[in-house]
């Protein structure tokens, strides 16, 4: 391993064990008593990578609304929405009500889906590629793979991943080796939540859900 791929893995950990303290009671539990499944981490992400480029590809699909409700189920389904929910909000999280809670995770879960549905909303020659899967910090597998375009240069995507309740679900995606999505939206959240509360953070991802949907 040369010295700047050491480097690259050295920088992954460390954000992802930020993160993940703040459910150190949670993700230091000792690790599962399941037996893991034959088809790894990499299955899940291939998966997901196919589908988007399946919408990306298809003319039926030419509007956020649309692509919205093909990815709604694919989120549900291959991310742990709760656990990233709560690491976004920290403190929070454990302070609010369980019905409030529930609100909150719901609209992280549409807000996501919208985001998603409005970024790979067409399609010029791009393709995925996983390059190698590794162990992670605590538990989690990192899933390393690229996002290749023509005539221009490929955006490294790595995505973390946990065992979870009999299967595989993604906690965070690490874009380019260095920038968290989960820790962008912890920074995000947290200027609301100390300013507007648990209310005012659902009522904003509402809206900005809204106003992804609409283009």
């Amino acid at each position: 391993m040369n010295s700047t791929i050491t480097r690259t893995v050295c920088n992954i950990s460390s954000l992802i064990r930020s993160l993940l303290v703040v459910l150190a009671a949670v993700i230091a539990q000792p690790a599962t008593s399941e037996v893991l499944p034959l088809d790894g981490p990499e299955k899940l992400i291939d998966q997901f990578h196919a589908t988007l480029l399946t919408l990306m590809k298809s003319p039926q699909e030419n509007n956020t609304r649309r692509r919205y409700n093909t990815l709604e189920p694919e989120l549900m389904g291959k991310f742990d929405l709760n656990l990233m929910t709560a690491i976004a909000t920290g403190n929070y999280w454990y302070a609010a009500q369980e019905g409030e809670r529930s609100r909150l995770t719901e609209a992280f879960r549409k807000f996501s889906t919208a985001t998603y549905a409005s970024r790979f909303s067409s399609y010029s020659g791009q393709s995925f590629k996983t390059l190698k899967v590794q162990a992670g910090p605590r538990n989690t597998q990192l899933v390393r793979t690229e996002l290749q375009r023509p005539n221009a240069s490929p955006i490294a995507l790595t995505y973390v991943t946990r065992f979870v309740h009999s299967s595989w679900r993604i906690v965070d995606v690490l874009v380019n080796d260095g920038i968290s999505e989960l820790a962008v939206r912890r920074s995000e959240f947290q200027r609301v939540l100390k300013t507007d509360g648990i209310k005012g953070l659902i009522q904003l991802l509402e809206e900005k859900t809204k106003k992804l949907l609409e283009r």
